[in-house]
């Protein structure tokens, strides 16, 4: 299925929003620069288990809103490399236990800078390494463990199955070797995995969720069968599923009967750009709905208008205007959460 721009993307009209709903990508990559200045402050310390994600986001941010060098390469590398288990996977932090979360981010980080060169040198075969890290964590349902204490996830077989894709070492990416995983076996379990409202959720039977959806979604287009296995009608039940979940504020949530967040700009809308069915959305309530989220004055976006901001909320509601068409960012890739340009290098 093509992702390309066409109908379903349209395009935000800039010039039609008050000068109070432009967004301020200057402030954006000053507030991004800052995060890592602030370790006189308890809260850094409080969030070291999120340390690599929060690089994967600010760095994803940053090149979405085309200030892709705005982090020192060197440091991100070094970084990234602090982190790196003997296993061949990647902790949080340094010290922390690898696990398939914190892998993801960590290639998808190193595949932004162009940094496994540097790798090479300290792991040889690191891809190989690094993929059968996460090959090793596949159960014999077809799920994966995010880790070594075997907790199950259909976030850990998207993260494995994006990873192995980075990587280069899904089956059909290798078609003359033995595969390192059971992909009928991961599939057929996300598969299980879908409700009859259409949508997905965290393991059969669960209720639907807009987050489970794209983890769900995504590793069936990863694997290739995406279109396969909806159809257009599938595609139209869960679009009809995904389109309810824009509230009158123009915001997004994540089930029925729950708040707006802007995060869900992503996992709502990801989904619907790989369905085909991101025409269903009101663009325009949406655009002000994010750009209602961010600071004006200091950068950074919330989850809702007047809340703190943070990281992980500035990467999704840039993304999400991504996806929206919003002129001047990066086109994102809906199903990887990185830069198009950069994902369009992969053999898929």
């Amino acid at each position: 299925m093509s992702l390309a721009a066409g109908p379903g993307r349209g395009h935000v009209a800039v010039g039609q929003l008050p000068e109070e709903l432009k967004l301020v990508v200057d402030k954006h990559v000053a507030y991004i620069q800052s995060l890592d200045t602030r370790k006189d402050e308890l809260e850094y310390h409080l969030t070291e288990h999120l340390r690599i994600g929060g690089i994967y986001w600010g760095l994803t941010a940053l090149h979405l809103l085309g200030h892709p060098d705005a982090l020192p390469r060197e440091g991100l590398i070094d970084y990234v490399l602090s982190c790196l288990c003997e296993s061949g996977g990647f902790g949080a932090a340094p010290g922390h236990d690898a696990h398939i979360l914190y892998t993801g981010y960590s290639v998808q980080i190193l595949t932004m800078i162009d940094g496994f060169g540097a790798l090479e040198e300290r792991l040889p075969d690191c891809k190989q390494k690094i993929a059968r890290f996460v090959a090793s964590h596949q159960q014999p349902d077809g799920t994966f463990a995010g880790d070594e204490w075997g907790e199950i996830d259909t976030r850990f077989l998207f993260s494995a199955l994006y990873t192995l894709s980075l990587l280069g070492y899904l089956p059909h990416q290798r078609p003359s070797e033995p595969p390192l995983i059971n992909l009928p076996a991961a599939t057929a379990y996300i598969k299980a995995c879908q409700n009859f409202d259409g949508a997905f959720g965290v393991s059969p039977g669960a209720e639907s969720h807009s987050g489970q959806v794209f983890t769900c979604v995504g590793a069936l287009y990863i694997a290739g069968e995406l279109d396969s296995y909806l159809g257009e009608e599938g595609k139209d039940r869960l679009g009809a599923w995904l389109s309810e979940r824009q509230l009158p504020s123009g915001g997004l949530n994540g089930r029925p009967e729950k708040l707006v967040d802007v995060c869900y700009s992503w996992w709502v809308m990801s989904s619907m750009a790989m369905i085909g069915r991101l025409h269903w959305i009101d663009k325009a309530k949406l655009t002000a709905f994010i750009l209602q989220c961010q600071d004006p004055d200091e950068g950074g976006m919330a989850d809702r208008p007047g809340d703190m901001v943070d990281v992980f909320h500035t990467v999704f509601g840039v993304a999400g205007l991504s996806l929206l068409g919003y002129p001047g960012l990066v086109e994102v890739d809906p199903a990887y959460c990185m830069p198009r340009h950069i994902t369009a290098q992969i053999s898929k």
